[in-house]
């Protein structure tokens, strides 16, 4: 019995045509719009939340990774503004503590929210919040259309380059794009409901921490062993915005695809549960969260991994292992290797490059094959999965949207809408014109100036 249902069909009426319309709002999102924005192009952002920032905002994940390679930042242009923008609104406790640092550095989501909401404006970026994507009308490889819903209805919106920063790639799924997903047997990393606790005793804390090495691997690994705490991992990312308020990323929901609402609904209330007893597991045995306060958990699950395209390029392993640059580099990345266990009985792959080595991430990983008119950038571009262990964190989306933003406008500039036809001299020099970091070799080519630090 063929249980669909087969809808009338019916004029959508169609919304705005622009240079660039950018999917999702995230780090690569908002990189992409400013980029686009500032380099002249009519840009529309569509966000299915109230706000941008995407993990670090819907999803709580209290701190950046790492914007350098050790020794100098490979993560610039819009990224690192943004970055020392956040920085300069925080309180002067907080800028006196991290000023001169670039990694690690801690969130506060709602200072975040604000400075992303002023940027847009500043730029001229035309924002839809509470809108989705909810089809793509294409044909003979190129996207004629986005159709988004949201309260006020159906829509179209036509655009010369579409930029596709959803994290999942739903863009690019709708328009007939090929991908890749998980390990060899479809496994995927793990999610994390990331939280935020209030009324905490920092300097308690961290003089309970002195005595087993500065973490809380010696407390975790004996009430695992009590059956007290029922994490599989040893260890808790805590990123303390002030003395009394602090982020954590602990734990994980395992068997969690990001692209599936039904995996997302499980995420959302197996990940509160745990978030419940990890908090009070740390009232009731940590010094200095005797009296903490449980504030917020993520809107939604963190998500890891999820589609990756199959792109005109694959960055592999080896690629990252050997620090290799291409022709066409538009970013580069120094983030380690970082793929979570699949499974409860699974381990962690952690590969690490040596301090002041990075490679390069081409233009052609963004673009998936057979659609000519899209651009992908953050953590689902063109990767083999170990690679994407690494590309897939928040710096490198930023500087991977800033250049399919930069791309995109470049293209419509020209009255393009071939994503294959960009001059890469033209976008390398642009994007070094506008702080980009790819490297020694581009960057002594276009004259720009090293920002070592």
């Amino acid at each position: 019995m063929d249980k669909r249902i087969i809808m009338p069909a019916m004029p959508i009426p169609l919304y705005d045509e622009v240079d660039v319309l950018v999917a999702g709002g995230g780090p690569a999102g908002v990189a992409a719009a400013l980029a686009a924005a500032r380099c002249g192009a009519s840009v529309l952002l569509i966000e299915q939340r109230g706000y941008l920032g995407g993990m670090a905002t819907v999803s709580q994940v209290p701190a950046w990774c790492p914007f350098t390679d050790h020794k100098k930042p490979v993560i610039r242009g819009i990224g690192l503004e943004i970055l020392n923008e956040m920085k300069s609104r925080m309180e002067p406790e907080f800028q006196q503590l991290w000023r001169d640092k670039l990694d690690w550095v801690p969130i506060d989501s709602e200072v975040l929210k604000k400075l992303l909401d002023d940027k847009m404006i500043e730029a001229n970026v035309r924002m839809l919040y509470h809108t989705f994507i909810s089809n793509v009308l294409h044909r003979e490889g190129k996207v004629e259309a986005v159709i988004f819903h949201n309260k006020s209805g159906t829509f179209a919106v036509k655009a010369g380059i579409y930029v596709d920063c959803s994290s999942d790639a739903d863009l690019a799924y709708h328009a007939g794009g090929q991908f890749a997903k998980g390990g060899e047997e479809g496994e995927l990393q793990p999610g994390t409901m990331c939280f935020v606790m209030s009324n905490l005793n920092r300097p308690k804390y961290m003089e309970y921490c002195k005595e087993f090495g500065g973490s809380l691997k010696h407390a975790i690994n004996e009430a695992k062993a009590k059956g007290t705490l029922n994490v599989v991992r040893d260890w808790a990312g805590i990123s303390w915005v002030n003395d009394h308020t602090a982020g954590f990323n602990f734990g994980h929901i395992f068997g969690i695809d990001g692209s599936r609402a039904e995996d997302l609904t499980r995420g959302a209330i197996e990940g509160r549960a745990l978030v419940h007893h990890i908090v009070e597991w740390l009232k009731r045995t940590i010094p200095g969260f005797e009296d903490g306060y449980l504030v917020l958990t993520g809107e939604q699950i963190g998500i890891r991994e999820t589609r990756r395209i199959i792109g005109d390029v694959i960055v592999t392993a080896d690629d990252f292992m050997d620090c290799r640059s291409f022709p066409d580099d538009i970013a580069r990345n120094a983030y380690f290797i970082d793929i979570h266990m699949a499974k409860p009985t699974s381990g962690m792959t952690i590969a690490h490059l040596p301090a002041g080595e990075s490679h390069g991430i081409p233009y052609r990983a963004l673009l998936p094959v057979g659609i000519d008119n899209v651009i992908v950038a953050g953590r689902s571009i063109s990767t083999d999965r170990a690679t994407q262990g690494s590309t897939r964190v928040m710096p490198n989306c930023f500087a991977m949207g800033e250049a399919a933003g930069t791309a995109a406008a470049l293209l419509t500039k020209q009255g393009l809408n071939s994503t294959r036809s960009m001059n890469i001299d033209e976008l390398q020099k642009q994007l070094v014109r506008q702080g980009a970091w790819l490297g020694n070799e581009v960057h002594a080519k276009y004259g720009g100036k090293d920002a070592k630090r």
